[in-house]
């Protein structure tokens, strides 16, 4: 892997954590945010897309079917994702999206594409998920970090289920973006523009009455709107890059190295519980994705 490649993936990483916090601040707004987070990252890159090859295809057919399919995907990812910071928590949620996304892509890899992972991608298969159950059982053992009206006997995490389900949405689109990016030659920017387009008037649909709550979060989170739309584009959009440059198998394990980011925040600034747990907890996560890289 080029080290510019690797320097891409490491910026995106930083980026997607950032965005992720800021997602995490406004959770409980849920469709309104998310409308204004897809005006915003449309608004803020359309402009960019002459400046970085077009749509980097002159088959008009294909660009809109990678990213109509890519667009579909999203949504159902942030919406998934969106009810996960609702009712988990941020590290949890977070860390057991980030890894289940890259052990799927080994699954699928296995019974699709007929690839035999060698003995140490598997071990970092096994040490993810052992990381991801590490800090699902932090949740489940520490009382300062459980949220308000979730109760401590309850037997299914809803982060871990969100974060399960957020992983799938997560390998879904990687493999059918890097497909589209790979096989039409489509210019990342004007990909991911052409995603953030699609999502709006879907999110419009699904808002109904709440698209009367639209000033008021604009008015209240404008700043977190910007960095929304700036940050989370970029992160993916380099992500992309990445992917024509280098093997998905060795891109997709790095950029969850923002797992470790997002659960220093956790701990630090949310003062989630036990720690020293979730830190360790991540660590083994990031060794794993470090394995798959190998």
């Amino acid at each position: 892997m080029s080290s510019l490649a690797v320097i891409l993936v490491l910026f995106a990483a930083v980026c997607h954590a950032s965005w992720n916090v800021v997602a995490h601040g406004v959770s409980r707004i849920g469709l309104p945010f998310l409308w204004w987070g897809a005006v915003a990252s449309t608004v803020l890159w359309i402009g960019v897309i002459p400046f970085t090859g077009g749509l980097g295809t002159d088959d008009l057919g294909a660009f809109a079917l990678g990213v109509g399919v890519s667009g579909a995907l999203h949504v159902g990812y942030m919406l998934v994702l969106q009810k996960g910071y609702a009712v988990g928590q941020l590290s949890t949620v977070y860390a057991t999206a980030r890894g289940t996304g890259p052990t799927i892509s080994v699954v699928v890899a296995v019974l699709l594409l007929g690839e035999r992972p060698s003995p140490i991608a598997l071990l970092g298969v096994a040490a993810i998920l052992a990381g991801v159950v590490a800090i699902g059982l932090a949740d489940r053992s520490g009382s300062s970090g459980r949220l308000p009206g979730v109760r401590r006997s309850r037997r299914i995490d809803p982060s871990i289920v969100f974060g399960l389900l957020t992983g799938v949405a997560i390998a879904t689109y990687t493999i059918w973006d890097a497909h589209a990016v790979r096989t039409w030659g489509l210019s990342p920017v004007a990909f991911m523009v052409g995603c953030t387009l699609i999502e709006i008037p879907v999110y419009t649909v699904a808002l109904g009455k709440r698209r009367r709550e639209l000033g008021a979060v604009f008015r209240k989170h404008w700043s977190r709107l910007i960095a929304f739309g700036v940050l989370s584009p970029l992160s993916y959009i380099l992500v992309l890059v990445a992917i024509t440059m280098a093997p998905v198998a060795l891109v997709a394990p790095m950029r969850e190295i923002s797992v470790i980011l997002v659960s220093l925040f956790g701990v630090f600034v949310l003062r989630e519980a036990r720690p020293g747990w979730r830190i360790a907890a991540s660590l083994v996560v990031v060794a794993g994705v470090a394995l798959l890289a190998l």
